[in-house]
């Protein structure tokens, strides 16, 4: 327990919590409107803010959410004016991110960026700020959802229905891809971008199997996943291994013991 004291720790700590709580909540509305996919292009097309970053010696990050939250907007806008079918266009999305920022990664002058912790994620490298921007995204995607909880779930579960109750299902959507975006972007540090899409997913996942309810799916996501963020920084921590994917093994873990364990119970019920 003596590494509680370092202050490196202390940050991934907070991060970890305040990430689970971003991911729980923005996770669920992914889940139920089944925007898995869109979000792994939209993940990997930040790539390409991040390579934009380290040519123009800005912070990689600030140029990741901007290319995030365009790519976000531009998927929406295709998918609802249907001149582009919409797993097309998050292809061409998702491909042109990796691309756009491979070659601006290339062309950075001087020494090549250590892309690890970007793509795989190490949660020791939290720092302060980016514990403050994770806070903040936390606590206005709760009060969002506090405040506009029916809005939401009518528009994740049936969109057709919301419109004839005269909610602003097209306010709600984009505002939901503007948070979808952010939390992607903050989150890459914690697990990195070829693992982000399971940690907005299988808590989900994981929860649903015991219940319907989109709160407490909310609420069991968030617990799940502060429960694997801890986990997984123990065990990078003393094996010296990126903590994004022991985050991630964990997470799988949790789901196939739950299945199982769903699965032994029906067997012995009948």
């Amino acid at each position: 327990m003596d590494i509680l004291q370092y202050s490196f720790f202390q940050n991934a700590l907070w991060g970890s919590l305040f990430t689970a709580i971003a991911c729980g909540i923005v996770g669920t509305y992914v889940v139920a409107r089944r925007l898995v996919f869109i979000s792994g292009g939209i993940t990997h097309a930040s790539f390409g803010g991040l390579g934009l970053g380290f040519y123009l010696q800005v912070n990689p990050f600030l140029t990741a959410l901007g290319f995030a939250v365009l790519s976000a907007f531009g998927v929406e806008w295709v998918s609802k004016s249907h001149q582009v079918r919409e797993d097309s266009a998050i292809a061409a999305v998702w491909s042109l991110g990796m691309a756009i920022g491979a070659i601006f990664i290339v062309l950075t002058p001087g020494y090549a960026p250590n892309l690890s912790s970007y793509l795989f994620g190490n949660i020791l490298t939290i720092s302060r700020t980016d514990i403050y921007w994770t806070a903040a995204l936390a606590i206005l995607s709760a009060l969002f959802f506090t405040f506009f909880y029916r809005e939401i779930v009518y528009s994740a579960f049936d969109r057709d229905f919301a419109l004839t109750q005269n909610i602003p299902v097209k306010v709600i959507e984009y505002i939901m891809t503007f948070f979808i975006a952010v939390t992607i972007v903050l989150s890459i540090r914690l697990v990195g971008i070829m693992l982000l899409m399971s940690l907005l997913t299988v808590p989900q996942m994981t929860v649903n199997l015991f219940t319907s309810n989109f709160k407490r799916i909310i609420f069991g996501s968030i617990i799940l996943g502060f429960f694997a963020c801890v986990a997984g920084l123990f065990l990078s921590y003393f094996l010296h291994i990126p903590s994004g994917a022991f985050i991630i093994v964990v997470l799988i873990g949790c789901f196939l013991i739950a299945k199982s364990g769903l699965f032994i119970a029906k067997k012995l019920k009948r």
